[in-house]
């Protein structure tokens, strides 16, 4: 037979669970959208993951505090080296993401540079007056 306690108990192990499979949904979330970031620079997301570091109230860009979850994640430029990022979320909107700094990759193809030849070209004074005096209303 259930009891009050029984029923308690069920229903704190159930949220518990609910907010364990939140948290996961939001973590997946960042993993994706760390990713993405890590493509558009052009650099490795190390292991594949992000680990939750810490949850707190911090401020938002408007400057008001709200609960957010920052998470840790490691990437690479060279393949030599590991770097370390952040990405702070508030709920499931990503605040913004910070690498901390890591160096360039070295080109060793001389920038390409466009000469412009000078154009050949005289115009007479007269003509580009009527012909600017025209369009105009």
């Amino acid at each position: 037979m259930l009891t009050l306690g029984n029923i308690f108990v069920l229903m704190l192990l159930a949220t518990g669970a609910a907010w364990l499979w939140h948290n996961h949904g939001l973590r997946e979330r960042a993993l994706a959208r760390v990713k993405q970031h890590c493509a558009k620079l052009e650099i490795e997301l190390l292991d594949g993951n992000v680990a939750l570091k810490k949850i707190g109230f911090i401020k938002d860009a408007k400057g008001r505090r709200r609960l957010a979850r920052v998470y840790n994640f490691e990437f690479t430029v060279t393949g030599e080296n590991r770097h370390n990022g952040t990405i702070t979320q508030f709920g499931a909107h990503s605040a913004h993401i910070e690498l901390a700094p890591y160096p360039m990759p070295f080109d060793d193809t001389p920038p390409v540079v466009e000469v412009m030849k000078p154009r050949a070209e005289v115009i007479e004074l007269s003509q580009w007056r009527q012909d600017h005096t025209k369009t105009r209303p």
